[in-house]
């Protein structure tokens, strides 16, 4: 019998040596995903002449966004566009909304998004209504060693019903966290329970003025979250009550004290954040929303219509009964089940591309104290394939859209053979940071991101 060394660990995976030498050069670079950050990545490929396909499961790019499309983000547009895509936009006489100004989903989609689909060097290249549903190497599972950065990724793909089959030379995954909500149980798991009442429960913000209004007029509603995303919603829901008085609020956080949720108020350096923050405080103290706090939730179960959530408040076992809706902002997580044959590594807490946990873990960060990164953290075990964006974070609600046009701009750079570029930080953000709070009211290590949108 032949002696066998292993040549390879998991944990220590080989850097990749790319060359300028173009592989498989008929081949596109597939990108997946045509939210802010894919479409990013596209632009990038288009000013490099390099061939390239962006697949997308919705109808039209941004789709996603669109779901929170009411929502306004906490960066003003200058944080909002990436370069490369605002240099292609701006050769077709492109006037860019003013940098100071806080778009909502919807303006990000119909005034920017939609306009950098359009261009002439990327619209030929997308394919809406196309969900990806496995990757794989050509002709080798993911046992398979020999030869297999030889051959080039295969991605099957569900177009209106039909299974196609798209080979790559590399693939960028953009397709964020969006669609995979956190349950609301503090132990993270989803219990059938909780899936089975998901005509009182909605995941997200709610769009109180138009087509979830008559949902919550009259009823006793709980959201449950103690992050921007939660207060949003809570604003929006008192929005009812201006009007009619029978709309009852609860507020259900594991935060220690509900202080801490409301983050730097006027001293924020972010004044759209900072008003949130005055806001929600004066709702409490005004009476209109009641709040439980610490409070974490073992189960849901239905009783004669209503909802009722057991749990321990301050560690004293408690439940809260009589509830007609729940709003859930737990955040969400990413979706990895179409990568079972690509050879990926994943931190087994945040979910993230496992180089950068450290980094990223909101237990430790903000996400004004990341620090830029690029390819080189980025890398899998399967070269030339990469995780980007809010998807990159996993779990963590640390990122920031800004963060997300670097990493493409420096994977895009690897790929086309400017290692230089790739390793070179080019993110741009004022002394301050878009997202960092240095406040004696906040906490140095919490979260500030809006976990909904994946920007501050």
């Amino acid at each position: 019998m032949k002696n066998q060394t292993a040549c390879c660990s998991t944990d220590n995976f080989p850097v990749q040596i790319n060359s300028k030498k173009k592989e498989f050069p008929s081949l596109p670079v597939a990108v997946i995903g045509a939210g802010p950050i894919g479409l990013a990545a596209a632009a990038h490929l288009a000013k490099a002449g390099e061939k390239f396909i962006v697949l997308e499961a919705g109808p039209s790019v941004g789709h996603h966004v669109l779901e929170w499309g009411h929502v306004h983000l906490f960066s003003p547009w200058q944080y909002n566009i990436d370069k490369a895509a605002r240099e292609l936009l701006e050769k077709q006489g492109w006037d860019a909304p003013f940098n100071n100004e806080l778009p909502t989903g919807k303006e990000l989609v119909e005034d920017y998004l939609s306009k950098v689909a359009e261009l002439p060097q990327i619209k030929p290249s997308i394919q809406l209504n196309t969900k990806v549903i496995s990757i794989g190497k050509k002709g080798l599972d993911k046992m398979k060693l020999a030869n297999r950065e030889n051959v080039p990724f295969v991605l099957y793909v569900d177009n209106q019903g039909v299974t196609e089959q798209i080979e790559a030379k590399a693939v960028i995954d953009a397709t964020g966290t969006w669609g995979q909500p956190n349950s609301m149980n503090s132990a993270g798991v989803w219990t059938e329970e909780e899936k089975s009442l998901e005509n009182q429960i909605f995941y997200g913000i709610p769009n109180i003025n138009d087509k979830e209004r008559e949902r919550f007029i009259g009823k006793r509603v709980a959201v449950i979250g103690g992050g921007h995303s939660a207060i949003n919603t809570i604003l929006e829901l008192s929005k009812l009550n201006e009007k009619r008085s029978d709309l009852k609020i609860t507020w259900i956080l594991r935060k220690k004290n509900v202080e801490e949720a409301y983050g730097g108020e006027e001293k924020d350096a972010l004044q759209a954040r900072g008003e949130l923050g005055t806001r929600i405080h004066q709702l409490v103290n005004s009476g209109q929303v009641q709040v439980y706090t610490p409070y974490r939730i073992y189960n849901v179960e239905q009783n004669e219509g209503s909802l009722k959530l057991n749990g321990e408040l301050e560690g004293e076992s408690f439940s809260i009964e009589g509830l007609d809706e729940l709003i859930v902002n737990t955040g969400s997580r990413p979706d990895f089940s179409y990568l079972s044959e690509v050879r990926i590594n994943i931190d087994a807490a945040t979910e993230s591309v496992r180089t950068l946990a450290p980094l990223i873990d909101p237990n430790l960060h903000s996400c004004g104290t990341v620090r830029p990164h690029g390819e080189e953290e980025l890398r899998q075990p399967e070269k030339n394939f990469y995780i980007v964006g809010m998807k990159s974070y996993g779990r963590a609600s640390t990122f920031l859209m800004a963060t997300g046009y670097e990493q493409v701009r420096s994977v895009v750079a690897y790929l086309t053979g400017d290692f230089e570029a790739a390793k070179n930080v080019e993110l741009d953000l004022p002394e301050t940071g878009v997202c960092s709070v240095n406040l004696s009211s906040t906490k140095k290590d919490e979260p500030c991101c809006n976990t909904t949108t994946g920007s501050c």
